[in-house]
C-alpha cells in the first residue's frame, strides 16, 4: 500500500498529520520506496545527494527530474529505490533533510496487512493530488512526437502549472489556444464526428448536440474546462480539474468518488493529430465528457471511485483494469448492434473502426473476468468486453465492488461532497435518515403517478 511521510529542512522540524498525505509508514521490509526530494541548481548538488543512497545501501531503480515550481533555483527528483538494510530508509531521509533545498516527501510500498492508505475524505482533499503526479506534463518521452520541439515542450510546461497552482473552488484558466492547436483539434473532431452516428453510443450522441450548443464544441474551437465543468456540474454533479500529468491509478480513481474528473488542458502534437502517447484533451473532451454527462455513466464512473477508498494495492490494480476496460474501452448492445461507449474508442479514429469491425475478439463483459485481463496500451486491444447495456455494467460493477475489502463502509454525501465512515451507530443513523426522505421523496412520486 501506498504511505507517504512529509518533512522539512532544519534541525528540530517537526511531522504534522495535517501535512501528512498518506498514512506515514516506515518500510524496511525490502519493498520498492520512492523519494521526493529538491537540489538547488549548483555544481555537484545532485551528485552529493545520490552519493547518498549508494552510502545508506539501497539501490537506485529509476529517477527522473522536473524543474521546481516554487523556486526556480532549484530541481525537484523522484527517485524509485530498494534495500534491505534495517534502519537504511530513515538515515537516508536523515541525511537527505539535511542537503535537501526544500521538502523530503517519502512515498513507500507498506507490507502491513492492517494498514490502511490515506484516501481523501472531502473534494478539497483533492488538491493534495495535484503535485503527486507520475509523470509531468512538460517531461516526454524521447519517442514523443514532440521530444524535440521546444516551442511545443515549452507550451506543455504553460499547461502544467495551470495544474499545478489550482485549487478546488477556483475558476479553470482560460487559454488561449494557438492557430496550430486549433488546427489539429479541428481534425480530431472532423474525423470522429462521421463516425458518432454509426459508431457511438447512444447517450454519447444524445449529449454530444448539447456540448456543440452550450459548450463552444465546433471545428474551429477548442472547448475551454470552465465551461465544460459547469456543464456537467448541472447535469450530473461531474466537474473538470486541471491536470498536470498522470496521476497514479488510486488518486485518480479516488478523484471519481467525488465526481471530479482529471483532465487535461493540452493539445497532442500536430505532427500526430490521430494518435496521442498519453491523455490530452481531445481525448477527455471527445471521449470522457459526453459520457460522464449521462446520468447512468457518472454514477457508474463515481462507483469505480467509491470502491478505491482505502482499497489495497492488488484490489487498485484491479479496479483500474476494469476502468480501462468499461469507461475507456468499453463496449455495449444497443438496438442490436454493438455501440462504443469508451473514452479511448470515442477519441480514437482508427480504433473506434477497428473495434466495431468484428475482427478482435468479443467477451460478454463481467466484471471479475475484466478486473484480470491483460489490457495493450500501445496498440489496439485485441479483446473487448461487451456489455448488454449500461445499465448492466453499473449493477455488475456494484456487485464486484461490495466484494473488494475495506477496512470500513463509506458513505458519500453529495451535499457536502465528503465521504463518511459507517463505523458508529450516529454515522447509521444519519445514513438511514438520509435514505429515509429519498424513500419518502419516492413515495409521494409513485402516489402522484397512481
Amino acid at each position: 500500500m501506498d504511505a507517504v511521510t512529509k518533512t522539512h529542512n532544519g534541525a528540530g522540524s517537526k511531522h504534522s498529520e495535517s501535512e501528512s498525505m498518506y498514512l506515514a509508514e516506515s518500510s524496511d521490509d525490502g519493498g520498492p520506496i520512492e523519494i521526493l526530494f529538491a537540489v538547488r541548481e549548483e555544481v555537484g548538488a545532485l551528485a552529493r545527494a545520490l552519493r547518498v543512497f549508494e552510502e545508506k545501501g539501497l539501490n537506485l531503480r529509476h529517477i527522473e527530474s522536473r524543474p521546481c515550481r516554487h523556486a526556480p533555483d532549484q530541481w525537484e527528483f523522484y527517485a524509485s529505490v530498494s534495500g534491505e538494510r534495517p534502519g537504511a530508509l530513515d538515515a537516508l531521509l536523515l541525511e537527505l533533510r539535511s542537503q535537501s533545498a526544500g521538502s523530503v516527501l517519502q512515498l513507500s510500498r507498506n507490507k502491513r496487512k492492517d494498514a490502511v492508505p490515506w484516501f481523501p475524505r472531502t473534494i478539497g482533499d483533492l488538491d493534495r493530488f495535484a503535485n503527486q503526479i507520475l509523470s509531468y506534463g512538460a517531461e516526454l518521452d524521447s519517442d514523443h512526437p514532440g521530444f524535440t520541439d521546444p516551442v511545443y515542450r515549452a507550451r506543455r510546461k504553460e499547461f502544467a502549472d495551470i495544474a499545478f497552482n489550482y485549487r478546488h473552488g477556483q475558476e479553470i484558466p482560460r487559454v488561449t489556444y494557438t492557430k496550430t492547436e486549433v488546427a489539429t483539434w479541428g481534425k480530431v473532431f472532423c474525423e470522429l464526428k462521421k463516425l458518432y452516428p454509426t459508431h457511438a453510443c447512444r447517450e454519447h450522441n444524445h449529449v454530444f448536440p448539447l456540448l456543440e450548443q452550450h459548450c463552444g464544441y465546433s471545428e474551429n474551437n477548442v472547448p475551454q474546462l470552465e465551461e465544460v465543468s459547469r456543464f456537467l456540474l448541472g447535469r450530473t454533479g461531474f466537474q473538470l480539474r486541471p491536470a498536470a500529468g498522470l496521476l497514479s491509478a488510486r488518486d485518480f480513481l479516488a478523484s471519481l468518488a467525488f465526481r471530479v474528473f482529471q483532465c487535461t488542458q493540452y493539445i497532442r502534437h500536430a505532427s500526430s493529430p490521430m494518435h496521442s502517447p498519453e491523455p490530452d484533451c481531445c481525448h477527455e473532451l471527445l471521449g470522457h465528457v459526453p459520457m460522464l454527462a449521462d446520468s447512468t455513466f457518472a454514477q457508474f464512473s463515481q462507483n469505480i471511485g467509491l470502491a478505491s477508498l482505502g482499497a489495497s494495492d492488488e484490489d487498485i490494480e484491479k479496479l483500474a483494469t476494469l476502468y480501462w476496460f468499461t469507461v475507456e474501452f468499453g463496449l455495449c448492445k444497443q438496438e442490436g448492434h454493438v455501440k462504443a461507449y469508451g473514452a479511448g474508442l470515442l477519441s480514437s479514429f482508427g480504433e473506434l473502426e477497428f473495434a466495431l469491425s468484428g475482427e478482435p475478439e468479443y467477451r460478454a463483459f463481467e466484471a471479475e473476468a475484466a478486473a484480470l485481463q491483460p489490457y495493450q496500451d500501445q496498440t489496439y486491444q485485441p479483446v473487448y468486453f461487451v456489455s448488454d447495456s449500461l445499465e448492466d455494467a453499473k449493477d455488475k460493477l456494484r456487485q464486484y465492488a461490495q466484494g473488494v475489502r475495506r477496512p470500513v463502509a463509506l458513505r458519500f454525501d453529495p451535499v457536502t461532497r465528503s465521504v463518511h465512515a459507517l463505523d458508529s451507530t450516529r454515522s447509521l443513523r444519519t445514513a438511514v435518515d438520509a435514505l429515509q426522505e429519498q424513500v419518502s421523496v419516492l413515495s409521494c412520486a409513485l402516489s402522484r403517478m397512481a
